[in-house]
């Protein structure tokens, strides 16, 4: 599917997307945000950015926010979700911004086991030292929520083949690989266990109607068939007097964009004492105790006395 046609499946119900699905994420969103550190100042950019609550909360912590997607009328929802945000309709493998031009990028299950070229697009719009955040589906057929998983995977074999090589990225090392080959510095993957939750069958069913992955099932096997097999999805996960709750589970990986420049404040060698020879790579870790307290007061008790400071001479300070 070209990325101008992404509207048509992903944007034909933006708002209750938007509104239904996106909302039960907020601790996912939360999570990335603080996982890349944005806060204020920070220059983010949020690809496949949706319905734009991500956008929202990263503007609220002050940052200096961008987002991206591909629907125009999901788009269109994050712009006036988030007002203070520049919000663009464009193509992920084809990035419309300068090189470096950001502190941090991220994707919220928005790039997948087939998108190297557009992870190399976000490795190339942050800055050496940058981060870039993902997050993805862990594996679906282990959660509780796997029933409502399989019937929005009712689609064509084709489809169906197609959908197993993206959600890859959950498996042991595999989106780490793809970190690699985009030319960033993978660093540990971890996870995040949150809950799908609806107050009834049918509410359950019109949310996950509305999202992109529906739209492939709705052609296949038409609407009325869709929604049936949902239905009966959401009633398998019914908890009496608390509604339909399915537990999912999100996976995360931040990589860095190599080449920050540091730089490291030389060490002040000790003078060896007499009499003992010092290797010249001998750096002492012990801590000395140099009193500033003149001679001629030590050993009185006085409250105008200066304090000791301690000092250690194997301390170094890193400056990114």
């Amino acid at each position: 599917m070209d990325w101008q046609q992404v509207d048509e499946g992903w944007g034909r119900r933006a708002a209750e997307a938007a509104y239904l699905f996106e909302n039960m994420h907020w601790r996912e969103y939360l999570y990335l945000l603080d996982q890349t550190g944005v806060g204020r100042g920070t220059r983010h950019l949020d690809i496949a950015c949706g319905g734009g609550l991500a956008v929202r909360l990263a503007c609220e912590r002050g940052a200096v926010v961008t987002g991206l997607d591909a629907s125009k009328r999901l788009a269109a929802v994050a712009a006036v979700r988030a007002p203070a945000a520049d919000i663009r309709v464009g193509d992920m493998f084809a990035l419309p911004f300068d090189d470096n031009g950001f502190d941090v990028a991220t994707s919220f299950r928005g790039m997948w086991g087939n998108c190297l070229a557009a992870l190399r697009e976000a490795r190339r719009v942050v800055r050496p030292g940058g981060k870039v955040g993902l997050s993805f589906w862990g594996h679906q057929k282990q959660m509780p929520a796997y029933p409502l998983f399989a019937a929005l995977g009712q689609t064509t074999q084709k489809e169906r083949e197609h959908t197993g090589a993206l959600v890859r990225m959950g498996l042991p090392g595999v989106a780490e690989q793809l970190m690699v080959e985009a030319g960033l510095e993978p660093g540990t993957r971890t996870s995040l266990r949150l809950h799908w939750g609806f107050p009834d069958v049918e509410l359950a069913a019109r949310t996950l109607a509305s999202i992109g992955p529906a739209y492939l099932a709705i052609q296949h096997l038409g609407e009325a068939v869709f929604m049936a097999s949902v239905r009966k999805a959401a009633a398998g996960l019914w908890v009496e007097g608390a509604g339909v709750r399915a537990e999912v589970e999100v996976q995360f990986l931040v990589g860095e964009v190599p080449g920050a420049v540091s730089t490291v404040l030389p060490r002040h060698p000790q003078t060896p004492k007499r009499g003992r020879r010092t290797p010249c790579c001998h750096t002492p870790t012990h801590t000395k105790t140099v009193s500033t307290t003149p001679r001629r007061w030590r050993g009185r008790r006085t409250k105008s006395s200066p304090a000791s400071i301690s000092i250690s001479p194997s301390v170094s300070c890193l400056i990114h």
